[in-house]
């Protein structure tokens, strides 16, 4: 029996085809509006077609993404990935744990890039560039990896579909693999609604998923998201394979508690056949104002007792610092986790001294070693 072509939910604010998105609530409400998610009714999870929406035929990928979970991929080169960088990268996966950090800087402040890149080089692995919390507004991808290559840095950079059709998508994929990047990490994006842009129109013509075969079709590394305690949870690691199946090579989780939590969420998944390398967050948070950010994140779940042992503490950068370490060597122990992404909220101004705690831990954690 034939699985029914995937179609566009129109009554989604995203217009999207295989959600639900990270962004359900506790309680089932949509992100954008508080009404139900839509996808909650249907038959989950939505099934990947292959049916050129994204650009091109499936994209399983399940020998790479084997070979990384298993470490048969020592010292092989990997053809399907052209980028140095992007090789390189997979390298360290067959290797050891991968420890990958936010990068903080402020929108559209040339300088910060290269002051963030001086404190974080040789200490994390590789570095993920996405949307600026506080801003929509800020220099493309391409431009920002120019300025991160340029700064010694693997760039893995952030592609949503909120703000770019798909004509303008594939440009910047392209420019992206021209520049070298070592990978991309595909999602949908945040609602224009929900954001400091809020008149500007939201474009959606792809989504996360459809993004990723478009850039494996470039020959770039892929990443993309999943939010496991977002509902339905119990099929949260089905989603995973189907993403998989479009293209995707690395699983970057949203932050979902203690690292049974998390244990149980690869479980789901190995169950449902996923193949991809996971690699959890880990909160980073020095100051409240951070901690206010990371409560503002749909679906996520932080570890038991950290905002309150975070403030407790006379220092709280420092604390912040010992628990994201802590917590991030409790996730490498767990099977199935092959890294950490660190990351948090940062204060505008502070972003140096946030780089400076991120490498930090990024270090503690085995980041930058051979």
């Amino acid at each position: 029996m034939l699985t029914p072509a995937a179609v566009r939910h129109a009554d989604c604010p995203k217009t999207m085809t295989y959600g639900p998105c990270g962004g359900v609530n506790a309680d089932g409400t949509c992100e954008v509006a508080p009404t139900p998610c839509v996808f909650l009714g249907d038959a989950l999870p939505v099934r990947w077609d292959g049916d050129g929406t994204g650009g091109g035929a499936p994209s399983r990928n399940t020998e790479a993404a084997a070979a990384l979970v298993t470490g048969t991929g020592t010292g092989r080169p990997h053809p399907a990935v052209a980028t140095t960088a992007g090789r390189d990268v997979l390298d360290i996966l067959a290797r050891r744990p991968l420890i990958m950090t936010g990068f903080p800087a402020r929108a559209m402040v040339r300088d910060d890039i290269a002051r963030t890149a001086d404190e974080l080089r040789g200490r994390a692995d590789a570095v993920l560039s996405g949307d600026a919390a506080g801003s929509r507004t800020q220099y493309p991808p391409a431009y920002r990896a120019v300025l991160m290559t340029n700064a010694g840095m693997r760039a893995w950079m952030g592609i949503n579909a909120r703000d770019r059709n798909r004509v303008a998508l594939e440009g910047e994929l392209a420019a992206l693999q021209d520049i070298g990047v070592a990978g991309v990490h595909c999602v949908t994006g945040d609602h224009t609604r929900t954001g400091d842009r809020p008149d500007a129109q939201p474009v959606f013509d792809l989504e996360g998923t459809t993004l990723l075969p478009l850039a494996r079709a470039q020959g770039l590394a892929t990443s993309f998201a999943e939010s496991p305690d977002a509902p339905p949870a119990a099929l949260r690691g089905q989603r995973v394979r189907e993403k998989e199946q479009a293209g995707g090579m690395l699983c970057l989780t949203q932050y979902c508690g203690d690292a049974e939590h998390v244990a149980s969420f690869i479980e789901r998944g190995r169950q449902a056949g996923t193949v991809a390398p996971v690699l959890p967050g880990v909160p980073l948070v020095v100051d409240r104002a951070g901690a206010e950010l990371l409560a503002s994140f749909h679906a996520a779940t932080l570890p038991t007792g950290y905002v309150h042992a975070l403030f407790a503490a006379r220092d709280v950068r420092r604390e912040g610092i010992r628990l994201a370490i802590e917590y991030g060597r409790s996730l490498l122990a767990v099977p199935g986790v092959s890294g950490v992404v660190v990351a948090g909220g940062v204060q505008p101004g502070d972003e140096q001294a946030y780089a400076r705690a991120l490498a930090t831990v990024a270090a503690e954690l085995g980041g930058g070693s051979s």
